[in-house]
């Protein structure tokens, strides 16, 4: 019965300690109970938060709105979901393996007022599902981003993707920003884009026909019409938006700006004198 007696009152401590933890007003109510130190280990990297003013430039290079689904992968005392949240309106979610500083940075959002967009659960950044997310954001190490990598070229096209000081590779960033010796680097996930494509005005006949070899965002190709076959010039690919110029049969410039969805894209030839028809380009 005694034994009983003192499972019971530690049982009823915890619980006292989490409802405080919960609904702790402060920063420093919050930490109260664990106070994390910087260069402490983790499960894969040790912690080091990432600077206030390179967090705001990170959320800033990435265009985050009230309309984004910001997702921080390793997110430590959760300050980049906080303040994706607090400063920029998104909905966010952080992501941390250590279920103590998880529960530090969930008591973090309560103290920020910001729990109806934020929160921060514990869990493997390898094993949650963030597919849904439009930005996402890191602090990780240079294997770990190559871990990461396969899996954030599958999300959507247009995802948005900010690393604190560590790149992806050979997948060179679409921007890249220095704040005191610390670096930030924003990619866009690209389209899928590779392979031949046939494109024509709506319900005509085929007008002409592109191919794409792609690397990365990096695309080059040539297209053809009629027997005429020239390279194209200055091809572009930013997330879903494709652009490029090419000559004509005629010898005529032609530049086609247009938006990619799966094996299709659709969007606007303009050729001499500025006219404009719609066409659609369907791969295979």
């Amino acid at each position: 019965m005694r034994l009983n007696a003192t499972l019971i009152a530690l049982t009823a401590v915890a619980c006292l300690s989490w409802v405080a933890t919960a609904d702790a007003r402060t920063r420093a109510e919050c930490e109260r109970d664990y106070k994390p130190q910087v260069g402490q280990a983790g499960k894969d990297v040790v912690w080091v938060p990432t600077p206030d003013e390179l967090v705001s430039k990170m959320l800033t290079m990435a265009k985050v709105t009230a309309k984004d689904y910001v997702v921080d992968l390793g997110a430590g005392d959760g300050k980049i979901a906080i303040a994706a949240g607090r400063d920029f309106g998104a909905t966010a979610l952080g992501i941390e393996y250590n279920p103590d500083m998880a529960k530090l940075a969930q008591c973090f959002v309560q103290a920020a007022n910001v729990g109806n967009k934020v929160r921060v659960i514990q869990g493997d950044i390898f094993k949650e599902d963030f597919s849904k997310a439009t930005v996402v954001t890191m602090y990780l190490l240079p294997e770990l981003n190559m871990r990461l990598r396969p899996t954030i070229l599958n999300m959507k096209p247009g995802t948005r993707v900010t690393s604190h000081q560590f790149t992806m590779g050979d997948w060179e960033p679409d921007q890249t920003a220095e704040m005191e010796y610390r670096n930030a680097y924003l990619w866009i996930v690209p389209a899928k884009v590779e392979g031949t494509w046939t494109f024509r005005e709506t319900g005509g006949a085929p007008g002409f026909m592109v191919s794409l070899s792609q690397t990365f965002q990096k695309i080059k190709g040539e297209a053809s019409v009629g027997y005429n076959k020239n390279p194209l010039t200055a091809p572009t690919l930013r997330g879903d938006a494709i652009a490029f110029t090419f000559n004509d049969d005629k010898g005529q410039s032609r530049t086609f700006t247009g938006t990619v969805t799966g094996s299709e894209i659709n969007g606007t030839l303009r050729g001499p004198g500025n006219a404009e028809v719609k066409v659609s380009g369907k791969r295979g």
